[in-house]
């Protein structure tokens, strides 16, 4: 696993201007460093962004069936690569190399096809009455990526914006930078353009906040933490400069009296452990009817201890640390630990046990504020009414769930619900579909179509 010593700028690799001293890389299995990349500086995003200008007319007047073709090369080459990336997450990340294979390479692949064929296919110009209207390009767009899923949210945001015309300068989380470096391998590759796609590697508030107020940028999209995103929103918008975000979740996972409880429960607790609790979108609270409470907590207590070998450490020790800390303050606060605990499971490594609390109301902390590890909050509810005021009863509006003996049923109840999507009885994960949040879980929307249209812009000539 190489790590490469520069920022890929223009179509090269080239040292950094002004670098400081490297990132360190840590697996966090084992806690050993294996790799360490440069901590960019401003005059790195500088030279990214005048890049990225000057590729963007030639890019932006490129036909969108060519810039699809691109696109699908880019996926041949992610397929064909497809082992490397996954070894590489798991080294970074953590995550258990199946998970790696399935999940964090084979969804990114997927939505890079599906842009590869959207960018052929959407409808660029439209007839209004007397007006011809064009979708073009937004400009160059910073996009500032988060750790859980390292590909997947740099795909979620290079490919549209690349399906749409705009050229982009990308900042990675700086705990899974070597997917980054990957990945602008592959668009190399795959014969993009120099200056159309660059990476620079450093560290949030420097880099970060470069990229985020550079004049050059016209939209800035970043997804990760909901205090961050307030940063990122108030410098653009102080800038009158476009911003799409994709921030917290507190998802609710609602089982109606007349669902299959079992099933209901233990894809619930799948959701929770998957990726060891680091999903925006994990539906960390289960709200249950107080007629099957207890046999739902005793349902989630056994299959939650089912993953105690099976879910990976957490991505760094100060993750560790705070999931660790809402353990505790769920203890103190009240609630009842039915499954893990606090303790670390192991010697060595980031891990958390997979953890379980019953007893919880919806006023406690653990219950309210996104924790981003394997800790599910098991919620009481009295009727639908108390169920729906729980539910929303979060600043956030990320994703959820609906369980009920009849679709419809459980239809309604999901219409009533605050939030960007909601499965259905286990719906699957649809990435042709819009994700993204009301409230606080951000601003705008990803994947699909409507995905595209973020970066975008709107003209209309009249005749």
């Amino acid at each position: 696993m190489k790590a490469h010593d520069g920022m890929y700028i223009g179509g090269e690799w080239r040292g950094g201007i002004g670098t400081q001293a490297g990132i360190p890389v840590v697996n966090p299995a084992d806690e050993q460093l294996i790799a360490t990349v440069p901590a960019g500086s401003a005059e790195d995003i500088d030279a990214a962004v005048r890049a990225a200008r000057a590729a963007l007319p030639g890019w932006a007047a490129t036909e969108p069936a060519e810039r699809g073709a691109r696109l699908a090369a880019l996926r041949d080459v992610l397929v064909a690569r497809k082992d490397e990336i996954a070894e590489t997450i798991t080294a970074e990340l953590g995550s258990p190399l199946p998970f790696s294979q399935k999940v964090q390479v084979g969804l990114p692949i997927l939505v890079a096809g599906s842009y590869a064929e959207l960018a052929a296919t959407y409808p660029f110009e439209e007839k209004v009455g007397n007006s011809t209207v064009y979708q073009e390009p937004a400009g160059v767009v910073g996009a500032i990526t988060p750790w859980n899923y390292p590909l997947h949210q740099i795909v979620n945001k290079v490919a549209p914006a690349l399906a749409a015309g705009c050229t982009i300068v990308l900042k990675p989380a700086e705990d899974t930078p070597l997917t980054a470096q990957l990945f602008a391998e592959a668009v190399h590759e795959a014969g993009i353009p120099a200056g159309v796609f660059n990476l620079v590697t450093g560290l949030g508030p420097v880099v970060g906040q470069a990229l985020a107020e550079h004049p050059g940028v016209d939209l800035v999209s970043f997804t990760g933490s909901t205090a961050v995103g307030r940063q990122i929103g108030a410098t653009a918008g102080a800038a009158v400069k476009r911003v799409a975000l994709e921030l917290g979740g507190k998802s609710a996972n609602v089982i109606l009296p007349s669902a299959d409880l079992a099933k209901a429960v233990n894809v619930g607790v799948a959701n929770v452990m998957s990726n060891s609790g680091q999903t925006c979108s994990a539906w960390t609270r289960m709200l249950v009817h107080t007629s099957r409470y207890d046999e739902a907590v005793e349902l989630a207590a056994d299959a939650a201890a089912k993953y105690a070998d099976r879910i990976g450490p957490l991505v760094n020790a100060g993750q560790r640390q705070r999931v660790r800390g809402y353990i505790e303050k769920g203890v103190a606060e009240g609630a009842r630990l039915v499954a893990g605990g606090p303790e670390s499971p192991r010697e060595q490594g980031y891990f958390v046990s997979p953890t379980v609390f019953a007893d919880v109301t919806a006023e406690m902390t653990i219950a309210q504020e996104e924790i981003f590890g394997p800790v599910l909050s098991i919620i009481r509810y009295e009727d639908e009414a108390d169920a729906l005021r729980i539910a929303n009863g979060t600043v956030y509006g990320l994703a959820g769930a609906v369980w009920a003996g009849d679709e419809a049923e459980a239809v309604a109840f999901a219409r009533q619900l605050e939030t960007g999507q909601v499965d259905i009885n286990g719906g699957r994960f649809n990435p042709l579909a819009p994700f993204g949040g009301y409230k606080q879980s951000g601003v705008g929307r990803e994947l699909g179509s409507h995905g595209l249209a973020e970066y975008l812009q709107t003209k209309s000539l009249q005749f």
